[in-house]
């Protein structure tokens, strides 16, 4: 009987893994190339590579990994660096109680599934429907292990390869504002209207903190403003956002009645 269960049990793991690891292949690529990105770069700031791969298991939170390098290189402000990290991961506050009902019974994974949550794996766990006969949980742990296992391995590699670099790195800094350049650039291209406004918010604040406070000083003021701007302008945006989405609707139906007639 204990054999039997014990066969079930793996059954049940192993089919939650086939079923899982396809949806993360995507997040892998991406992963394991900004991570190398993030471990390159503190490789070359000196750091030894068990410093990326150990604040990847611990912080977990890619943007907030990136800017902890300067915060390892500047004067010691811990009150700073906590604010800092609010400000920048303040959003899975909000997704993450969106989860709370899913992840509800699910025992011992619980605390890890609510720990290793990041944008993508709630992109999976939130908006995939878990196929029959596979165990939810399992699913669920499955996606975030191996989704935090891509990004550790790419910081390590990362790391070990940006000690020994034989060539000049200056301006490698540069990787992190290319990087949200490129995201800012694809939701300002994707996005209606709201999203351009939203984008628009975020950029003025900061252009307004970084005049008041000046470069040093200016990251955390501009999030809380950002912060406190969207909430205040949410209702708005949320209708805009609605109105935007009939239209669209609306067009979408025209087009589709043009083509039957069209036939």
């Amino acid at each position: 009987m204990n054999h039997g269960r014990a066969a079930g049990r793996r059954a049940r793991i192993v089919g939650a893994l086939r079923a899982a690891f396809p949806l993360t292949v995507p997040i892998a690529l991406g992963f394991l190339f900004l991570g190398c990105s993030y471990g390159v770069l503190m490789g070359v700031k000196g750091f030894s590579f068990m410093w990326p791969m150990c604040m990847s298991v611990a912080i977990f939170a890619g943007s907030m990994e990136f800017v902890t390098v300067n915060l390892l290189l500047s004067a010691f402000n811990p009150l700073a660096g906590f604010l800092l990290a609010l400000m920048v991961n303040a959003r899975h506050l909000f997704y993450g109680l969106s989860m709370l009902r899913a992840f509800r019974g699910l025992g011992w994974k619980r605390p890890y599934l609510i720990y290793g949550m990041c944008d993508e794996t709630f992109a999976i766990n939130s908006s995939t429907r878990v196929p029959g006969g596979v165990d939810r949980g399992w699913f669920y742990l499955w996606v975030t292990l191996l989704n935090q296992s891509y990004w550790v391995a790419g910081a390590t590699i990362g790391g070990l390869v940006g000690s020994n670099l034989p060539f000049d790195t200056e301006g490698l800094d540069f990787v992190l504002t290319a990087l949200f350049l490129v995201i800012f650039l694809d939701q300002w291209h994707g996005a209606g209207r709201t999203g351009r406004e939203a984008a628009l918010i975020g950029v003025l604040a900061s252009v307004a903190c970084l005049a008041v406070f000046g470069a040093d000083g200016f990251m955390v003021p501009a999030m809380a403003t950002m912060l406190v701007l969207f909430v205040v302008l949410r209702p708005r945006l949320d209708v805009r956002a609605g109105a935007s989405a009939s239209a669209d609707a609306g067009d979408n139906a025209g087009d589709s009645a043009d083509k039957e007639g069209s036939r």
